[in-house]
């Protein structure tokens, strides 16, 4: 599959034309090493990754491509002399402006391309995952409906929420998660009317929604789901936010399949909110794809008119905020299909009372 990928991009390579890929997650889907720093050059039907003395051993027993040890720019410099290199593309959205002006800098003659091309395909190759993408984010979603199981019975009344964040994040490396798939989100009370609200050290009390976002990471892939539960006693209201937002999910699930607009998917969910009076409320967008990053394209928002594609991994989240008093989000990931979708959160999503 490396093989494939690096013959995509060289296939849009001229002989004097390279690829230099410097962002964590697309150096990994083209050279099989997983690392935060080092870079890959592509050209000729080959990849060669460049990485310092820290990581050297490690990539050579890793990598899936020719590994080079790397002083600062002397090697990459070497490389494209050597091969008769005279322009590279780079990746525009990930590169700064001063890591462009050093690069220019050092490669003095070799011209850097703004065509988005070899970037672009990246990304494309990227929406669609192989099955044993599926199968690392199983295994990661597998972890984190674990973790909320093994939550549920340690959330009460008088924990805070740093420490339910930090119980959570705890069990699910315990699990075997490489990390965490982002910071968690634990958010009780007021607080769950913050979307992307960070936990504190309140007190969680009877009668608070209690909001949890989490995910675990295998083999680079991650996990992303949201579970809303309720401590002690629900109020009528907040049983009708509740209600509102499962039902807003089942409406995007009952159109989501291949071919479908991710604009047309957010508008399921989003006429279900509006119409029951809570306009207004969600302010985000419905789902995003999930892979080697968290947040991903393509996206089902409002304004990505795209239709969806087999084989693309998404979250459909929708939610309730009412400013100041509470919020409901409700989350799972799926798998879309040419006849709709594999749901692969297991949780449980009826109103859980604590």
């Amino acid at each position: 599959m490396i093989k494939y990928r690096i013959d995509r991009l060289c296939e849009l390579l001229d002989n004097n034309q390279a690829m230099l890929v410097t962002s964590d997650a697309n150096r990994f889907y083209l050279t099989g090493f997983n690392s935060d720093c080092g870079s890959a050059l592509i050209f000729g039907g080959c990849a060669y990754l460049l990485v310092d003395f820290r990581y050297y051993e490690r990539a050579r027993n890793e990598a899936m491509c020719e590994v080079i040890e790397s002083h600062g720019d002397k090697e990459l410099i070497e490389l494209l002399k050597k091969n008769d290199i005279n322009e590279i593309f780079v990746e525009t959205e990930q590169m700064t402006i001063a890591e462009r002006k050093r690069l220019g800098r050092a490669l003095g003659g070799v011209e850097i391309s703004n065509d988005r091309k070899c970037e672009d395909v990246i990304l494309q190759m990227r929406q669609i995952k192989t099955e044993q993408e599926f199968e690392f984010i199983r295994k990661a979603q597998k972890m984190t409906d674990d973790t909320f199981d093994y939550i549920l019975p340690r959330i009460s009344a008088g924990r805070t929420e740093r420490k339910v964040m930090l119980d959570m994040e705890f069990y699910i490396r315990s699990l075997g998660s490489e990390g965490v798939s982002f910071d968690f989100i634990v958010v009780s009370g007021k607080n769950s009317s913050l979307p992307h609200g960070v936990p504190t050290d309140k007190v969680i009390e009877k009668g608070d929604f209690v909001t949890m976002d989490f995910g675990a990471v295998v083999n680079g892939y991650h996990s992303d789901m949201t579970r809303t539960v309720v401590i002690g006693s629900v109020s009528d209201e907040q049983r009708l936010v509740y209600d509102t937002v499962l039902k807003a999910q089942n409406a995007s699930f009952a159109v989501m399949k291949s071919g479908v607009r991710g604009c047309d998917v957010d508008k399921a969910a989003r006429d279900v909110i509006n119409s029951a009076g809570f306009e207004g409320c969600f302010g985000h967008a419905l789902g995003h794809s999930v892979g080697l990053e968290i947040h991903e394209s393509p996206v089902c928002s409002p304004n990505f008119k795209k239709p969806l594609k087999s084989g693309t991994v998404m979250t459909v989240e929708p939610g309730i905020y009412i400013d100041g008093r509470f919020g409901v989000r409700i989350e799972d990931m799926v798998f879309v299909t040419d006849n709709g979708f594999e749901n692969i959160t297991k949780s449980d999503k009826s109103l859980i009372i604590l």
